[in-house]
């Protein structure tokens, strides 16, 4: 397991360090705040990254990308995330569904999708969890029946990313029922303009954007609009699964924020009592623990061989990694005390940054399936392998 990425990986990682340095603001924490500016910023950002064959840097040159390899890819994905996200929403096109695309798409879907998604123009959301279907995910109840002109989709789904902004929706959908819940379930590509989709925004504390519901009434799709095969959609969904869960490096913003924890502090640092240094110390440990799983596992996709124990295993140490060290973070933040002005710009940033990365980490262990899903995952893995 020599995880050595090269030269041509340490200076695409400069050069992505400059390139956000020159063009996103120092008090950037993410393109969903209530401040549309911060989107305007993720939106010039992702074109500029774009135009440099960096958004989707280990894509094949056919379908927009630069041909680079996965560990280059894995370079912007580490860099964008610790960096609070400045490629906004199209990480999910970029890790997860290009590369679905590019897998099951027909030749028209490729010529349709590809190229918006690799010039950054187009933002995807995912239509998957239901109010009775989370974790238990092929439980779904969207229904996409057969007529002589397509299909007519009704159902609702929630907790639905970008969906108040995404122009297109990877749908998941029920065709028909088997003897297993997981067959009968087909994936639809659909417009999010199109009649019959209603979207209702849950507020939280991630900000806007983050949390939808959204409604099919009488959609009507067709069956260009189906990728791969009719009823072998949960196939597809694995796979997309394993991508979208390895997709966020959190490890790389944990360690870059208790990284700078010692030079915020600066000579308050030496009072920091010795079990919270202790345990800062051990969280660098984790972060790196949380890396290497995940290199592993994007070393297991580069060879088609990545399994969902895989990508569980790093899943349950990368959200336990953001939710541990946001507490430590935060503790750290309290030593700092009542600020004086006027305050040093880096300790402003440090003191939002670590707050913005504790409200995040609460729902990490939620998101792309519980943790107690991922468990199972990796407990079923362990158990096959022995």
């Amino acid at each position: 397991m020599d995880f050595t990425m090269g030269e041509v990986a340490t200076e695409l990682r400069k050069d992505l360090r400059h390139l956000v340095a020159e063009h996103v603001p120092a008090d950037f924490l993410g393109a969903f705040t209530d401040d549309p500016a911060d989107l305007e910023v993720a939106q010039r950002f992702c074109a500029l990254l774009a135009e440099r064959g960096l958004l989707c840097a280990a894509w094949p040159t056919e379908f927009g990308g630069r041909g680079g390899s996965v560990w280059e890819q894995t370079v912007v994905r580490e860099e964008m995330w610790a960096h609070h996200e400045p490629r906004g929403a199209q990480y999910m096109g970029v890790n997860w569904v290009g590369p679905t695309l590019m897998r099951h798409g027909t030749p028209e879907q490729q010529r349709t999708h590809l190229p918006p998604i690799a010039r950054g123009e187009v933002i995807w959301c995912q239509g998957f969890s239901e109010p009775e279907a989370g974790s238990d995910l092929a439980s779904l109840r969207t229904s996409a029946r057969r007529d002589e002109r397509g299909w007519l989709v009704n159902g609702q789904k929630i907790w639905t990313s970008y969906a108040t902004m995404a122009q297109w929706c990877f749908l998941l959908a029920r065709t028909s029922t088997g003897e297993r819940k997981q067959q009968g379930l087909t994936i639809f590509l659909v417009p999010m303009s199109a009649p019959g989709i209603t979207v209702r925004p849950i507020r939280a504390m991630m900000g806007p954007h983050h949390l939808n519901e959204v409604f099919f009434d009488d959609l009507r799709v067709t069956e260009a609009d189906v990728l791969g095969a009719v009823g072998e959609g949960w196939k597809v969904v694995q796979e997309v699964l394993a991508f979208e869960r390895v997709g966020i490096a959190r490890y790389a913003r944990c360690e870059r924020l208790l990284q700078a924890a010692p030079r915020v502090l600066g000579a308050q640092w030496d009072t920091v009592p010795a079990e919270l240094r202790g345990r800062w110390a051990r969280m660098l440990v984790h972060c790196r623990r949380a890396r290497l799983l995940a290199y592993r596992v994007v070393a297991l996709q580069s060879e088609d061989r990545v399994a969902p124990g895989d990508a569980a295993a790093y899943r349950i140490a990368v959200t336990t990694l953001d939710q541990d060290s946001a507490e430590v973070l935060s503790e750290l933040v309290d030593q700092l005390g009542p600020d004086l002005e006027p305050v040093p710009a880096r300790r402003q940033w440090f003191r939002r940054a670590v707050a913005d990365h504790w409200r995040y980490s609460q729902a990490a262990t939620i998101a792309s399936g519980s943790i107690e899903m991922q468990r199972l995952l990796l407990s079923r893995a362990l158990l096959a392998a022995s």
